[in-house]
């Protein structure tokens, strides 16, 4: 396998495990970048840009980058609110009055970001068709009655999320969430992240597929416990319903899929818009001025959610629109923030060491939380580090 790329120096460790999620995860073709105190020390791709394909992955290349698209769009709502444009405490109803039917008037808006607001289902999942349709979704999630009282427990919303995002993000600033990030966010920074994959960029996202490799040894459970497999097979569990919201699930390396904007599952990302996204939150970068406060930051990444996931069926831990380092979804230390998306993407930061880190991958295992491709990197940076 030829790697291209540059590593810093003590980072050679990442080239190393980077090497070897080809050599046995099974990677066909996957990028990853890494910042340090806004400067790039890892930047590394290789492989071929389409799953099934022989084109090479060049530089830039891009892939859907699944739920890892929802800790660059909870970004805009922690924005939005620094700005002193929203109350992360107001009801949602109070920005979305149709949303208040059906027991909703109590879900406020840290509960679509920490998972809390009892909507991870639809009575009636959408059809593909339906989801491209940016009303469709809000109306569909406005209808819907709490699967418990909101604010009481949590559970992942693999799906809904998006659409109670996008709303709030529609109603406060008449921007969809993709357009908001592309004036405010990416397109002034100059960052290959996509929400809405614009066709003058389409040329630059690689297919994506199912890939199998051979399990890694140590570390992390290689199967999961029995009540998540039984869960994800049953039909009427909130997992599987959860996951179902649309129903059959999009053609991901359709060009209309990759066109729409779902804040929750099809931002399309090179590694380092990824990783530079996630090094901007904190920190300055070349030629950007940080985009999160020190108290936006803390908002990110104060448990607000912990404990067995309702839907994911483990224990799980959320901030306010991001998981926190767990056995669920590890990151480089407890003060990390991010988002994994299922089958192997990742990014996150981590302020107290300056790491912002991103990977991403044609190739789609069944994981969900803790992809052993990413893990691998992160134990790798962590070592380089001498964490």
């Amino acid at each position: 396998m030829d790697v291209n790329g540059t590593v810093a120096e003590g980072f050679e460790p990442v080239r190393d495990a980077f090497v070897r999620n080809f050599a046995t995860l099974g990677d066909r073709g996957a990028a990853v970048a890494v910042y340090r105190d806004g400067h790039k020390v890892v930047d590394l791709w290789g492989g071929t840009k389409d799953v099934d394909g022989t084109a090479p992955w060049e530089r830039g290349t891009a892939q859907v980058v699944r739920s890892a698209t929802k800790g660059v769009a909870a970004a805009v709502l922690l924005l939005l609110h620094q700005r002193g444009q929203l109350d992360l405490d107001a009801p949602v109803g109070h920005y979305w009055p149709e949303f208040k039917a059906r027991g909703k008037e109590r879900v406020l808006v840290r509960h679509v970001l920490n998972h809390r607001a009892g909507l991870p289902v639809l009575d009636r999942p959408l059809t593909p068709q339906e989801a491209l349709d940016p009303l469709k979704g809000p109306e569909a999630v406005a209808a819907q009655t709490p699967a418990w009282e909101p604010g009481t427990d949590h559970g992942y919303h693999a799906l809904t999320y998006g659409w109670l995002l996008d709303e709030l993000v529609r109603r406060i600033t008449g921007q969809g969430t993709g357009q908001w990030l592309a004036s405010q966010v990416t397109g002034p920074l100059g960052l290959d992240l996509w929400l809405g994959l614009p066709e003058s960029e389409a040329g630059r996202a690689g297919r994506v597929g199912r890939v199998e490799g051979a399990e890694p040894t140590g570390g992390l459970r290689a199967r999961p416990k029995r009540s998540v497999t039984e869960a994800y097979e049953d039909p009427a569990s909130l997992t599987r319903r959860a996951f179902a919201a649309i129903s059959p699930f999009p053609d991901q390396n359709d060009p209309a899929y990759r066109a729409a904007a779902l804040p929750a599952t099809n931002a399309v990302a090179s590694a380092d818009g990824l990783a530079r996204f996630y090094a901007t939150l904190i920190g300055d970068t070349a030629g950007a001025t940080r985009l999160f406060t020190p108290e936006t930051v803390d908002l990110a990444r104060a448990e607000e959610s912990a404990g067995p996931d309702r839907v994911l069926m483990v224990g799980t831990r959320f901030g306010l629109g991001y998981m926190l380092h767990g056995s669920a979804s590890p990151f480089l230390t407890p003060g990390s923030f991010g988002h994994p998306g299922r089958g192997g993407a990742l990014g996150f930061a981590d302020p107290e060491t300056g790491i912002a880190f991103g990977y991403v991958t044609n190739g789609f295992r069944k994981t969900v939380t803790a992809d052993p491709r990413a893990q691998g990197l992160v134990r790798a940076v962590r070592g380089a580090l001498g964490a």
